[in-house]
């Protein structure tokens, strides 16, 4: 071996996410006076590697396209706090809104009202708390008055839930029963039914099932994308028609899928990431009941950067990395400065590096 030649080690595995290298080799000896590229002399006794690339300008982005259903989001469940027999049901697919019934039990219905906390206890004068808020503003907005909207229920409130209660024509008791209302986001749509009209029902059995009624993508990832998966985050849509639209990821969630509901060693369970994708432009879906489409996930973009393949960079025994620029029959080592790890590219700076430079890579 020629005195003086540089000794590299070969970059083996890229984490494109993190931009994490896991070192192939190590003992890497630096050129002389290394700062750009090696002695002059070791370069032409050095050995061109047996595969080579080249320097490419592009944008370089970390994302991944993924399958997804456009529809209404994932579907909800209805169950009734009360025992009796189903008297009233909507339709499949009718949209439910506030103070309208969600079905009835016995002859009297189950509101929909909108909120976060689920009906727990039994209102009445006396009772303070979220609960009491919660309701007190739904009963605002559906144009009672007479009370103070605040976490208590007073005597007050019990007035304007008479009046209420006279306008549904369930008996005027001014108090609320949990099991008379249900709380969801906003509207909702009518997926499906649990039960037929006229079955009986127990506590906790399901009655129907209820979505969104915004049209909007759910899909699926493996727990190693979940980086992919940021609320907030921007996606981009293909719909069926060739047509893109921009969406915002509202919720993620880990569930689990496959496999037997309760089983102690499930072999064929697989825990996924969910993720529902909203889209502003409501308009661009119609005529998409259920589809399937393609989400594209960026997670960060580079635009114009020259990048090379990962497997071509050297771990400098200095510290860093650097590239085997070719030219002829000769190379020499160039010091680089990474960026964005994507797709089984890095994004690269260096002296001497430009567009269409050819580095070695090994095969």
């Amino acid at each position: 071996m020629t005195a003086g030649r540089t000794r590299r080690a070969r970059l083996g595995t890229a984490a494109g996410g993190a931009g994490l290298l896991f070192v192939a080799a190590a003992g890497v000896a630096a050129a002389a006076g290394f700062g750009g590229e090696a002695d002059g002399d070791a370069a032409e006794a050095g050995i061109a590697p047996p595969a080579s690339a080249t320097v490419t300008r592009q944008t370089l982005a970390d994302a991944k396209t993924v399958d997804g259903e456009l529809g209404y989001g994932p579907d909800r469940t209805a169950a009734s706090r009360l025992p009796g027999t189903i008297t009233a049901l909507p339709d499949t697919g009718a949209t439910v809104s506030r103070g309208r019934a969600l079905y009835a039990v016995d002859g009297d219905p189950v509101v929909l009202l909108y909120g976060k906390l689920p009906a727990y206890r039994m209102l009445q004068p006396g009772v303070e708390g979220p609960d009491a808020a919660q309701f007190e503003r739904n009963l605002k907005a559906l144009g009672y008055s007479g009370f103070t909207v605040d976490d208590e229920y007073t005597s007050a409130t019990a007035d304007a839930v008479r009046a209420w209660q006279d306008d549904l024509g369930v008996a005027e008791t001014g108090r609320v029963e949990p099991g008379r209302i249900g709380y969801a986001d906003g509207p909702v749509r009518v997926e499906g039914h649990q039960l037929d009209l006229g079955a009986t029902v127990q506590p906790g059995q399901a009655v129907l099932t209820y979505t969104g009624t915004e049209r909007r993508v759910t899909a699926e990832l493996d727990v190693d994308d979940q980086r992919l998966a940021k609320r907030g985050g921007r996606v981009e849509v293909a719909l069926p028609d060739g047509r893109r639209v921009v969406g915002k990821i509202s919720t993620v969630e880990t569930i689990v899928t496959g496999g037997t509901a309760g089983a102690a060693d499930d072999s064929d369970a697989e825990t996924k990431i969910e993720v529902v994708v909203t889209v502003d432009e409501q308009k661009a879906l119609a005529g998409f009941d259920r589809a399937s489409v393609e989400l594209t996930f960026t997670v960060s973009e580079r635009p114009d950067v020259l990048t090379v393949p990962v497997a071509a960079l050297l771990a400098l025994a200095e510290g860093g990395y650097g590239l085997e620029v070719l030219d002829g029959k000769s190379s020499r080592i160039v010091a680089v400065t990474t960026g964005l790890f994507a797709n089984g590219r890095v994004e690269v700076t260096g002296d001497g590096v430009t567009e269409g430079t050819t580095v070695g890579v090994p095969r």
